[in-house]
């Protein structure tokens, strides 16, 4: 069966190491390997960034860290997907893809519970001041016994607040019911009997921002949310309040965070994304006590990326059915001609 015969798939080569090895063993590709009229390659980006040449003779991307912008789509037509390992979509051209006849997908089930559990892991650490306890005693027997000085806030009562309730927003609240908090949230796309199936009081952004003790962002980046937690809103917040941030660093205005935390603007940050990522070397948020810091990856175990793994599968091989994936990031792909043609032909040549 030749190539044009046989349903190919490519994978960013990010998914390799240099020595031809996995980079996540848990990312189970024996769906792909098994079947005998698909074919799978590692496709290496050039300058981060995926080329159309590459990709000519594929029917589907997974895509892990490369970008994929206008230039990166084929001439010839055949790519009809790409699918990204994980829930973020800025580095890849939607509306080029949409307009070219590509469906972009997503995996949100992969990611779901993992990250709604490295938010409460950074409210359990910031609230009980964690970080804080662990240099106490590394630094002996002396410092032990300044614990008192170093009390936390108990959870009951205080009020657990949400920028967006979609995906992850509403896995976070259902994590935290048991500590009986109040809980509110803000989201323009969400109506009132959602977020009351969940508990949560939809409201406006600035009283998000003024009543929340905890303040969990859960947006995806974009140009409506880029700097969304700035320097006016963050001026909004308690000074007892923590702010986390699990979604994309340019969705907040980190020099304005780095502002409220030096001087006590708010009491405290939980951070797992940054602008940039990495962040430099003489970034002042590397000299604050009162800041958590993970490298982009505290929701990352095994769980999560076997998941990941196994919905952008699912996308593969809906395509390779002729049916549109579960999870599109713009849904109007459907209706391209182009792209119901290409699900037509899967749907006469595999099924």
């Amino acid at each position: 069966m030749n190539k044009a015969n046989r349903f190919r798939v490519a994978l960013s080569g990010t998914f390799q190491t240099d020595n031809s090895e996995p980079v996540y063993p848990m990312f189970d590709l024996s769906p792909l390997a098994n079947a005998p009229d698909i074919e799978s390659a590692y496709v290496n980006g050039v300058g981060g960034r995926m080329t159309a040449e590459s990709l000519e003779d594929f029917d589907a991307l997974i895509l892990l860290l490369e970008k994929f912008d206008a230039d990166s789509i084929p001439l010839n037509g055949r790519l009809t997907l790409v699918t990204r390992f994980g829930v973020g979509y800025d580095t890849v051209d939607v509306e080029a893809c949409t307009a070219a006849g590509i469906g972009v997908s997503i995996t949100p089930d992969g990611v779901r519970r993992p990250v709604a559990a490295s938010i409460l892991t950074f409210i359990l650490a910031l609230s009980g001041k964690l970080m804080v306890k662990d240099a106490l005693v590394r630094s002996g027997p002396e410092t032990f016994a300044q614990r008192s000085d170093h009390m936390g806030i108990g959870l009951v009562g205080r009020t657990l607040g949400s920028i967006g309730l979609g995906n992850i927003g509403a896995e976070v609240f259902r994590l935290c019911a048991p500590l009986n908090m109040r809980f509110i949230a803000h989201d323009p796309y969400l109506d009132t009997p959602s977020a009351t199936a969940l508990n949560v009081e939809l409201t406006d952004l600035d009283t998000v921002f003024r009543e929340s003790d905890f303040l969990s962002v859960n947006v995806p980046l974009s140009a409506e949310t880029l700097h969304l937690v700035n320097k006016a809103r963050l001026k909004l917040m308690k000074p007892s309040a923590y702010l986390i941030n699990t979604s994309r660093g340019a969705v907040v205005d980190q020099d304005a965070l780095v502002e409220a935390l030096k001087t006590g603007i708010i009491a405290g940050a939980g951070l797992d994304v940054f602008d940039p990522e990495p962040p430099n070397a003489d970034d002042p948020l590397l000299t604050l006590d009162n800041v958590i810091l993970t490298p982009h990856a505290l929701c990352w175990t095994d769980q999560c990326f076997a998941g990941i793994g196994a919905q952008d599968l699912e996308h593969v091989l809906s395509i390779k059915r002729g049916t549109p994936p579960s999870v599109l990031v713009d849904p109007n792909v459907v209706d391209n001609p182009e792209f119901k043609i290409k699900l037509e032909r899967y749907k006469n040549n595999f099924t």
